[in-house]
């Protein structure tokens, strides 16, 4: 599974609909308005690089609103939980 984070600047009157509209296509998996330098970000979950080529030029930019994409690709997830459960490897609970 390939994830990757697509930064999204969209006109400032169609942020609700732009990103309504993006969380619809199938592969995008969450859609963030946000602060800062960009209007949205969307995480994409999809099988395969050609399914990232298809998604982000053919979908994402052709919604309405829609003004420039910046697509990074996740190599590796970290998190308090991954952190966690690698220290309670080989405990027993007895």
């Amino acid at each position: 599974m390939i994830t990757a984070i697509v930064l999204i600047h969209t006109a400032a009157d169609s942020i609700p609909e732009t990103a309504q509209a993006i969380a619809d296509i199938e592969g995008v998996s969450e859609v963030y308005s946000c602060a800062g330098d960009v209007d949205l970000v969307a995480i994409l979950r999809v099988a395969g690089h050609e399914d990232l080529a298809r998604i982000i030029p053919a979908k994402i930019s052709k919604v309405p609103g829609v003004l420039n994409t910046d697509t990074h690709i996740a190599f590796r997830s970290f998190s308090r939980a991954d952190t966690e459960s690698a220290f309670e490897i080989g405990i027993d609970d007895n």
